[in-house]
């Protein structure tokens, strides 16, 4: 018989084997990687059991007692970085336990795991990790909200050209057009605080599978952890990862929008659109072409936004197959997550650092948007309002805008001729047009006029506002 593994090191399954474990399968099996991003909820939700195993008679008192002591001592050394893993065991709950054995001895420590697997384990501290990333994230959107509400009160009355089809459209506020990622936002932080819900359930007292023999109060463990409830079904408590799905897709849609404000940042910051400049902290150069000044942060936040969707197919595919119900191939879960939640908050961070120092060229936006015949459906509602059908009024101004497109003169520069040659309703007030009129005609709810944008300004101050005050 080989030599028996040290008992620091030794599985906690090692009885049921004659042989140490092959070194390629050990790395191969390993992880420690991904794991030590878990030592806190590991150590949280331990805690909590060995609270519960103690109240509950299930183990004596004083070991329960020795054991939350031992583990608040543990969590501390991780915490000051004292202690690291040891790359040895296989995964965090061996870390802690082990460590757990040195500071309290073998006897104690050994009965945390009592009524306790290390699929309920691991399935806690997973769930644990998403409360807090959820968190985090929350607060990141509010904070680039916070930002966006401020540029769009102070741009409130700032025009530039709207777009369709990458096409001047219509004039429109650049405060309107910023309250745009306000709205996105919020809907993204809606479906993280969806996803908070159904994550904060525990699973603990499922065991490996079936439940265990113990007289737990599981109900008192979920508490300690401030989860609102317990799981209902063992066999899907081990095995369901939905709740990391629903962080990856939230976070794959709130990528999608900052992708597209990242595209706009990029475009809007070239010579040829010319809106805006990055300050240097916020763009690079090129190490041949000495005047080049790089938009790369939004450049990586529109291809970093490609990995978040692979993250997501991953664990959509690892677990479309799977039958109940804990499996190893679980194990893949994380290391994509704690990429997703990685990348989303450090964008989230750096945009609402970028954008207040972005600078606005809102007199270039306003001679852009005067351009290329912008005020044309104001036009086309100039004739409606004196009782010309929309769509014959419609194609009136199309012929308009196809004449002095062939005399190379834009709307404003027509004369009153010019435009009753198209219709004899047109009179001299027809060139007065301006875009301060276009804007201020949208009039309406979720209107690009200036008074709603404020308006929509201290609604979305507010929104925020009360969200931070329910916590």
């Amino acid at each position: 018989m080989d030599e028996q593994q040290p008992q620091s090191t030794a599985k906690l399954w090692g009885g049921r084997f004659d042989r140490p474990t092959d070194q390629a399968v050990e790395a191969y099996t390993s992880s420690i990687d991904a794991d030590r991003r878990m030592v806190r909820q590991d150590i949280t939700g331990s805690i909590a059991h060995a609270r519960m195993l103690g109240r509950q008679g299930i183990i004596p008192a004083d070991d329960a007692g020795a054991i939350v002591s031992g583990l608040s001592r543990v969590l501390a050394e991780a915490e000051s970085g004292a202690y690291q893993l040891d790359p040895r065991l296989e995964d965090v709950h061996m870390n802690v336990e082990a460590r757990l054995g040195d500071v309290i001895g073998g006897e104690a420590s050994g009965k945390l795991h009592t009524a306790r697997s290390r699929n309920d384990q691991v399935a806690l501290d997973v769930r644990l990790f998403t409360l807090e990333a959820v968190q985090s994230t929350v607060r990141l959107i509010r904070a680039l909200q916070e930002v966006l509400i401020d540029l769009a009160e102070r741009h409130a009355d700032d025009i530039l050209p709207g777009y369709t089809h990458m096409q001047r459209a219509q004039p429109v506020v650049l405060g309107h057009h910023l309250l745009a990622y306000v709205e996105m936002l919020e809907r993204d932080a809606g479906r993280f605080a969806d996803c908070g819900q159904r994550t904060a359930v525990s699973p603990l007292g499922s065991g490996a599978l079936a439940g265990v023999p113990y007289p737990l109060d599981r109900i008192y463990a979920a508490q300690q952890l401030g989860l609102a409830a317990i799981s209902e079904n063992s066999l899907d408590a081990v095995s369901d990862r939905d709740f990391i799905v629903e962080y990856n897709a939230a976070a794959a849609i709130c990528m999608m929008h900052l992708s597209r404000m990242a595209e706009e940042i990029v475009l809007w910051s070239t010579t040829e659109f010319g809106f805006i400049t990055l300050d240097d902290a916020f763009a690079t150069g090129s190490s041949i072409m000495p005047q080049k000044k790089n938009p790369d942060v939004a450049e990586l936040a529109r291809g970093k936004t490609g990995r978040i969707y692979g993250n997501l197919m991953s664990i959509l595919t690892i677990l479309k197959a799977l039958p109940l119900s804990y499996n190893r191939d679980l194990q893949e879960d994380k290391p994509g997550f704690f990429d997703t939640v990685d990348t989303l908050t450090s964008t989230l961070d750096i945009f609402a650092r970028m954008l207040p120092a972005t600078t606005f060229h809102t007199n270039r936006m306003r001679a852009v948007a005067r351009a290329n015949y912008a005020l044309a459906t104001d036009v086309a509602d100039y004739l409606a309002r004196k009782g010309v059908p929309f769509r014959e009024a419609h194609h009136v101004v199309g012929a308009l805008v196809g004449y002095a497109v062939r005399e190379g003169r834009e709307l404003h520069e027509l004369t009153l001729p010019d435009y009753q040659r198209f219709s004899p309703l047109f009179e001299a007030d027809v060139l007065t047009i301006d875009l301060v009129d276009s804007v201020a005609a949208r009039d309406v709810p979720g209107g690009t006029a200036p008074v709603q944008v404020q308006a929509a300004v201290q609604r979305a101050r507010s929104r925020l506002e009360a969200h931070r005050a329910a916590g």
